[in-house]
């Protein structure tokens, strides 16, 4: 990805949190990365120049596009980076990402339940909050819980059995306040409990009160100069305040799920789809829509839907929607959230659509823009030429040859003021011996448009001839041949002094050289030059080739018009089997054909 393609979307990318991918020309992610600013991010891989690493340049040379995800956080990012790394194993996070995954804390599924730190989410009925990107201010969370609620650490079956029959004896945790020895009959199970329920409360981010008394006891030692104890009070309060919200994209609570957003315009509709897999974001996708006969959200989104979970292979049995329908698979429960994670994700999801949208009005005001200035040039080119209609189609003619040698000619076409390159056309002259660029252009010229007129193919209303009064007579040689003087009107431009020729008049007209017309007639004719010239180095080279290649002992004229019929080309020659070729002229005539266009390389 070149930094003038950067340039053209740069404006789009939002400057909040999220992650950022970089796709190959077939849409595989090449890497994926967090960021603060999405925006400032990814500009830096385009203004570093040689100071990226080496390995960052190739893969930024290998992108064709960037695609970016927004999330509510830096927190968020930096989850939803993890997952998709995990899932889509992207060629340049390899080697720099390890197996590991995040921290949960766990309310174990048990009789005076544990509370403890674990990496593997276990659906047996267990609460699990997290997750945490942060162990160190996660266990600084947890301690708080066990200072304030003391809990077992055991893992005992503390089953009402095991307890009455006296198997358990309490441990040092018991004497240094820990634990209330539960193990023992010492402290009772709705007690328990009701702990446990304010545990949950707190990792929930209810935990107003307990915050309330953190800021007292910081003011007291402050008040007391114990520095050290408000700093320590200070990180717990911290800890506290940052994990209040819980994640938006990565959650124990939520199994399978796809999520989807809709808004829509006078004429388009647009649907954001968000892929979640046991509680993880692992695709996003949005679509846009047609809107033909049916205008109705409800059956847009139903349609859009069915064609995103077939797509991507979907068998989520829950789907969450921003308002009522009713889908057409069976076992599908809808959702329309209200609040909750379900609701986050669903927002989540509206703020990606809302910069899709807004990046294609912007791509269709950039489109009407340069399309409104192409024919901006095209109608003022049209005024200072004194043409009858505007030159939406222009085709420009020139010559290349070497001293006579490998003569060739090339037309290179411009629609609505803009380069259409795939109607380029390239000519070998057939007719003219020697240097003749006046016999060439008539030759190049009557071949162009003797074959649109066989075909039936659309005339353009301008021709530029590269050259002064002789190559445009010659050219107006062929046009009048085929009768289309009153059809074409055709111009040269000497290079000297940036003069237009008329065809039947000795006075050049002169455009100021500030004008937009003569900056895309020198833009046509620069460009029918450097297609001219590539085409005849490109050509050159072959003849070198096949003249070298007459050189050869036993190989002669007929030889190489042989092979040349055959495979067309020396390129498709070179990456044919020897086989081939010796079926053609023999093993011991191709041995030494294939030694030379292979570089004289053995076997």
């Amino acid at each position: 990805m070149k930094k003038s393609d950067f340039e053209k979307i740069a404006q789009q990318i939002p400057s909040q949190p999220g992650i950022y991918q970089f796709l190959d020309n077939e849409g595989r992610i090449l890497y994926v990365g967090k960021a603060r600013n999405l925006y400032n991010r990814v500009s830096s891989y385009f203004s570093g120049g040689k100071n990226l690493p080496n390995k960052t340049r190739v893969m930024v040379k290998n992108a064709e596009r960037v695609k970016y995800i927004i999330a509510d956080s830096e927190h968020d990012a930096l989850l939803l980076e993890n997952t998709l790394i995990k899932e889509h194993q992207p060629r340049y996070n390899v080697m720099l990402k390890d197996g590991k995954t995040y921290t949960y804390i766990c309310v174990k599924k048990e009789r005076f339940p544990r509370v403890f730190f674990t990496r593997k989410v276990i659906r047996d009925g267990s609460v699990y909050f997290g997750p945490y990107t942060s162990k160190y201010r996660a266990k600084i969370v947890l301690e708080m819980i066990k200072n304030l609620f003391p809990l077992r650490t055991c893992k005992y079956n503390l089953s009402e059995e095991n307890i009455q029959k006296g198997k358990f004896k309490v441990c040092l945790e018991y004497h240094i306040g820990n634990c209330l020895g539960p193990c023992e009959g010492l402290e009772a199970e709705e007690d328990y409990n009701d702990k446990i329920q304010q545990v949950k409360n707190m990792l929930k981010g209810n935990f107003s009160d307990v915050v309330r008394h953190l800021k007292s006891e910081m003011g007291r030692s402050v008040s007391a100069l114990e520095f050290e104890k408000a700093q320590k009070i200070k990180e717990k309060l911290d800890a506290f305040e940052a994990y209040q919200s819980r994640s938006t994209v990565v959650s124990p609570s939520i199994k399978d799920a796809d999520v989807f957003s809709f808004d829509m315009e006078e004429e388009r509709a647009y649907v954001n789809y968000i892929k979640i897999v046991d509680g993880a974001v692992i695709n996003t996708h949005t679509v846009e829509l047609k809107k033909n006969l049916n205008q109705e959200p409800v059956d847009l989104l139903s349609f859009a839907i069915t064609s995103l979970r077939e797509r991507f292979n979907s068998i989520a049995g829950e789907v969450v929607v921003p308002f009522v329908l009713h889908l057409p698979e069976e076992n599908v429960v809808t959702t329309v959230p209200q609040r909750g994670e379900k609701r986050k994700l669903l927002e989540m999801s509206q703020k990606n659509l809302r910069y899709f949208i807004l990046q294609k009005q912007r791509e269709r005001e950039e489109r009407k823009r340069r399309e409104t200035g192409g024919m901006r040039v095209v109608r003022k080119l049209q005024e200072d030429l004194k043409l009858k209609n505007p030159p939406v189609h222009m085709e420009c003619f020139d010559n290349s040859n070497l001293m006579g040698s490998h003569p060739v000619a090339s037309c290179v076409v411009f629609k609505n003021g803009k380069p259409s390159k795939k109607d380029y056309r390239k000519f070998h002259i057939k007719t003219v011996k020697g240097p003749d660029d006046y016999a060439s252009m008539e030759e190049v010229v009557f071949r162009r448009y003797n074959r649109l007129l066989k075909e039936e193919e659309p005339l353009p209303q301008l021709v530029v001839i590269d050259g002064g009064k002789g190559q445009l007579s010659a050219a107006m040689k062929s046009i009048t041949k085929l009768g289309l003087e009153d059809e074409i009107t055709v111009v040269g431009i000497a290079k000297r002094l940036e003069e237009l020729f008329f065809p039947g008049d000795p006075v050049p007209l002169y455009l100021d050289k500030r004008s937009e017309s003569l900056k895309i007639l020198q833009l046509i004719r620069n460009e029918a030059h450097r297609f001219a010239i590539n085409f005849h180095r490109d050509s050159r080279s072959t003849g070198l080739r096949v003249s070298a290649l007459r050189e050869i002992p036993g190989v002669g004229p007929a030889t190489t018009e042989k092979l040349l019929r055959h495979f067309g080309s020396l390129k498709k020659m070179s990456n044919a089997p020897r086989e081939e070729i010796d079926s053609l002229i023999g093993p011991a005539l191709g041995k030494k054909i294939f030694r030379f266009l292979h570089g004289d390389e053995e076997e």
